[in-house]
């Protein structure tokens, strides 16, 4: 009983039967496709039954009983009654006109065995497709959902790995053998049931030499799935590869390093074609493997057969029949076999789909989230600690014990070296992390409990790294929003100085800025990130070093607007040229994951501590 609980669990959580779920969708293209594959294989077995009555009445092997025979349900009797009625047919009928008969008959069948099993695949490309896009859409779905944490440790192209070459596995090694799932086991019982019913002795010689051949080929599909996962994860470091030198193509050229990424490149991509050549191999055993098999059981019921027919045991018919039946069971077989190798592979692409499904959601919405429907009074960090996971098991503390309140209105300026958790510190509030320890509020409500798409309502984001969609301007700078006009984008963009350079483009608003806004310089895509912040106008603003990539005279420009924005909002500024905060209300100096000072500009200075040394070292610079 135990055992039997625990394969139901193995069952439950196997990646192939986890795929299979997805089924449930689809009830009635799977009972149509159930019933013309079994109408299928009904017809098919009536094509080759017809051909006993040819054999026996017009080559004069048999002769009809003097007697109609009464009927029943079993291969002698069955055969005699048969013979009886055809016979007479044959009598009545005339022998070209039972041979235009039969013939017709056997071509009526091979048509509807071919309509049928066109039928039934016309109702399995909906199931195979379907599963597929939702896979894809639940995927994508995640993917937006996980923590930025979770990228942090995956690589992206490993991940669009499992999005494209993953899932197209999973079509055509998973998905695509539906159709042998269900056909080819019927074909096989209702074959091997009409060869019981005619001889159980032969059939039994068939039974003798399968238990080895079922052993042999599950450990060919053990092996198979071993080198199908290996390779699936060579693949997504040959993606990676892909990725980094498309993403870092001018830096590779500029440092002549073409020749070491073809290197690391080819390296991965042949361990990726090797592990492909053993699993194409391994693959292609089991068909062969199993024609084999059915060849050595179909010469010995060739032999042991034969010699029955020759002592009177076997009408020469029936073991005619029985032979051609058994030649034709091997190919479901083989399919069979071709199917379960297949679900091996592609059980290695499930498995890798499902790791990214079953990723930790830490950052989760209570049922009960309440709405942030605007900002009132202050927001408040309370002793908030923040730590990840090295790789030999230690945490790393980012953020040690935080305390901080900002008040409605007010403008905090975030300073300090680098690595001293100023971007962790405000990636906290749209909760793109939560706190390891600690707690942060809203006007008195822990953002915890908020709803997470009101919470980022209310907050704007510019960052240091301005990202931008391969999308028109226009649509990038009202992104989030629907049914903005073009005036209040245009407003937007003359806010952030950005009108005049875009009226210059091409197609002006209307023009694509390409992958990651290639088509502009980086001024041009942090002013463009700018007055998408400036469209959404949000009480809370977040701006992570938002003009850095700008030159002196944009950077002023642009400042003088971010300051008339930040009039009346709440504002946190991250920045590491001290000169352009000076006019905050207060300025916190973070150093190892604390606050070690905070005030005002002209206090710090006075104080002499950590931001009069960080300022003194930027004019020195300067």
């Amino acid at each position: 009983m135990r055992q039997l609980q625990t394969i139901r669990q193995r069952l439950r959580h196997s990646s192939i039967f986890r795929v299979f779920r997805y089924l449930r969708f689809y009830p009635k293209e799977i009972a149509l496709n159930i019933v013309f594959n079994l109408l299928s294989v009904v017809f098919n077995l009536m094509s080759f039954v017809l051909i006993v009555p040819v054999i026996e009445l017009f080559f004069g092997l048999s002769q009809p009983p003097a007697v109609e025979p009464v009927f029943a349900f079993n291969r002698s009797a069955l055969t005699e009654w048969a013979l009886y009625h055809l016979y007479f047919f044959k009598q009545s009928a005339g022998i070209w006109t039972s041979l235009f008969t039969f013939a017709g008959a056997y071509l009526l069948c091979v048509l509807l065995y071919d309509l049928t099993r066109y039928l039934g695949l016309f109702f399995l490309s909906p199931i195979r497709n379907g599963i597929t896009r939702r896979l894809r859409d639940d995927i994508y779905h995640k993917i937006t959902i996980l923590p930025i944490s979770y990228f942090a440790g995956h690589r992206k192209g490993d991940i669009i790995s499992r999005l494209s070459a993953d899932l197209a596995d999973i079509e055509w090694s998973v998905v695509s053998t539906l159709q042998s799932l269900v056909k080819d086991p019927v074909n096989v019982i209702v074959f091997a049931a009409t060869l019981i019913f005619i001889s159980p002795r032969l059939f039994l010689l068939f039974l003798l030499i399968l238990p080895p051949a079922v052993l042999l080929i599950a450990y060919i599909g053990k092996s198979l799935k071993r080198n199908s996962v290996k390779g699936q994860q060579t693949m997504g470091e040959t993606m990676s590869a892909y990725k980094e030198t498309l993403d870092n193509l001018e830096v590779i050229k500029a440092y002549g390093r073409e020749q070491h990424r073809q290197h690391i490149f080819e390296r991965s991509n042949a361990d990726y074609s090797r592990r492909m050549m053993r699993v194409a191999r391994r693959r292609e055993a089991g068909s062969p493997l199993s024609e084999v098999m059915g060849t050595v059981g179909l010469g010995l019921i060739l032999v042991l057969g034969g010699n029955a027919v020759l002592r009177g045991d076997l009408q020469a018919s029936v073991f005619i029949l029985f032979v051609i039946i058994f030649a034709r069971l091997i190919p479901p077989v083989q399919a069979i076999v071709k199917a379960y190798s297949s679900l091996q592979k592609g059980s290695a692409s499930a498995a890798r789909i499902f790791e990214i499904l079953d990723a930790d959601e830490r950052i989760v919405e209570k049922p009960d989230a309440v709405m942030m429907t605007g900002f009132g009074d202050k927001i408040e960090y309370q002793n908030v600690s923040f730590a990840y996971d090295s790789d030999d098991g230690r945490q790393v503390f980012v953020l040690d014990h935080v305390d901080l309140t900002i008040p409605k209105g007010r403008k905090v300026a975030i300073v300090g070296p680098s690595g001293a958790g100023k971007t962790t510190l405000v990636d906290l509030l749209p909760r793109f992390y939560d706190p390891t320890d600690g707690r942060i509020l809203i006007d008195g409500v822990p953002i915890k409990d908020m709803n997470i798409n009101s919470l980022r309502c209310n907050i704007g984001v510019v960052s240091q790294n301005c990202i931008l969609f391969n999308d028109t301007v226009a649509n990038n700078i009202a992104f989030g929003l629907e049914g903005v006009g073009m005036e209040r984008i245009r407003e937007a963009a003359r806010i952030a100085y950005a009108d005049d350079f875009i009226m210059q483009l091409p197609q002006g608003y209307d023009t694509p800025v390409g992958d990651h806004g290639s088509a502009l310089s980086g001024g041009q895509r942090q002013r463009i990130s700018i007055a998408r912040a400036i469209l959404r106008n949000p009480p809370i603003l977040i701006l992570d070093e938002a003009t850095s990539a700008l030159d002196a005279e944009s950077q002023q420009a642009v400042q003088s607007a971010i300051d008339s924005l930040m009039q009346d909002r709440t504002s946190i500024v991250i920045a590491h040229r001290l000169s352009t905060i000076e006019n905050a209300d207060t300025i916190i100096v973070m150093d190892r994951g604390r606050i070690v000072e905070s005030g005002s500009h002209s206090e710090l200075m006075q104080r002499g501590g950590t931001y009069k040394s960080l300022v003194e070292m930027q004019n020195y610079r300067v």
